[in-house]
């Protein structure tokens, strides 16, 4: 079998999601490439070497000698948001293909110049949406698409956390503009993505952005916190659908509530990803006072289910749908382009709409796409 090399970036949450994911697509899937894990590199030097030794990993070094390492295929990037940008050129530069965890980019224009490169470069690429990979929300958008709903006339999307809840907790990289880009940016970008695998392209938005906590602690004194903690916009699909989303970081209670309702002419679907192995279906013209949502359970009838688990209602989690996004890559990297992700075309996308929101709520303004 063609193996390929892997060079990560990071060892924090993400980056063992990563490692985990390289692991489990070699037990799980009969692959046509499997990678081989060279290299591991983060700032903490230490760390490294005891992450590498840990996962798997032959050596730990720095990020620059990972990149230019001619071992090294594929580099995956697990950083801070504001360190993908130039981490991802310095690959792209060296000819690896590259697997960056989402958001892209900080800004547009970064983005914008990540996704150009890709293209010049000739290489795989791809960004960590991997939520994307539940077959769950393909079958809602096989439904959606199939007219189980009837025509669609609204949605409701959101993405909420409570990791930034306290106005007490201390200032870190993701209260800094230049780092990380708010709520917006680290959680908006994902149900931004899950809006777009629904529903297609959207036309319009209008958007208000909300700074809750304009302070937090920082070194024995305050520091003035930029970005948003919320996000409220409302949207005009090209297909002709309305509907609404927002995202944030302080709702007391949420930890990882990615959920979404779609409503039809015939019917309303809905998820949430703190429930991630069920839909919600409700269908008009059940018998009156019998009516009622009924719960879709995850089960081997799905796609890639099976390849976990032979039993129905046994739930895959979080590391399973990266380990789907992890087998899409490898798949690709030996060229099957029937397994997709999201490339950093779609990534751009993303962030082009992200960058729409921003305008609208500085501008106070509908902004068309």
């Amino acid at each position: 079998m063609r193996e390929i090399g892997i060079g990560l970036i990071g060892t924090g949450f993400m980056g063992r999601a990563h490692a985990l994911a390289f692991h489990h697509a070699v037990s799980t899937f009969e692959l046509s490439v499997k990678p081989r894990l060279v290299a591991l590199a983060d700032a903490d030097a230490a760390r490294a070497e005891r992450c590498a030794a840990d996962w798997g990993f032959a050596r730990a070094c720095d990020w620059e000698s990972l990149v230019n390492d001619p071992a090294v295929g594929l580099v995956a990037i697990t950083t801070p948001n504001r360190l993908h940008y130039p981490m991802t050129m310095a690959a792209l530069a060296a000819g690896k293909a590259v697997y960056c965890e989402k958001p892209l980019a900080v800004t547009l224009d970064e983005a914008s110049a990540m996704r150009d490169a890709a293209k010049r470069a000739g290489v795989v690429n791809r960004v960590g949406y991997n939520y994307l990979q539940n077959p769950m929300l393909k079958l809602a958008r096989e439904l959606i698409e199939s007219g189980e709903l009837g025509e669609i006339t609204g949605y409701h999307g959101e993405f909420s956390e409570d990791f930034m809840g306290d106005p007490q907790a201390p200032f870190s990289w993701r209260c800094e503009t230049e780092q990380a880009g708010g709520a917006l940016a680290d959680l908006g970008s994902h149900i931004l993505s899950l809006s777009r695998f629904l529903l297609g392209d959207v036309a319009a938005l209008c958007a208000d952005l909300h700074t809750a906590h304009a302070e937090r602690p920082h070194q024995g004194g305050r520091r003035r916190v930029e970005i948003d903690d919320q996000a409220h916009v409302l949207l005009r699909f090209a297909n002709g659908a309305h509907g609404t989303l927002a995202t944030s970081w302080l709702r007391h209670g949420r930890k990882n509530h990615l959920a979404f309702e779609v409503y039809g002419t015939r019917g309303t679907l809905a998820y949430d990803q703190e429930r991630l192995n069920e839909l919600r279906l409700y269908g008009t013209g059940g018998r009156p006072g019998l009516d009622g949502f009924r719960t879709l359970l995850s089960g081997p009838h799905l796609p890639d289910y099976a390849a976990f688990c032979p039993a129905a209602g046994h739930q895959l989690g979080y590391n399973e749908l990266k380990t789907l996004e992890v087998r899409s890559l490898l798949e690709a990297l030996a060229g099957n382009g029937a397994l997709t992700g999201v490339d950093f075309q779609e990534a751009w996308e993303v962030e082009r709409l992200a960058q729409a929101v921003r305008d609208s709520a500085r501008e106070e303004r509908w902004v068309r796409i």
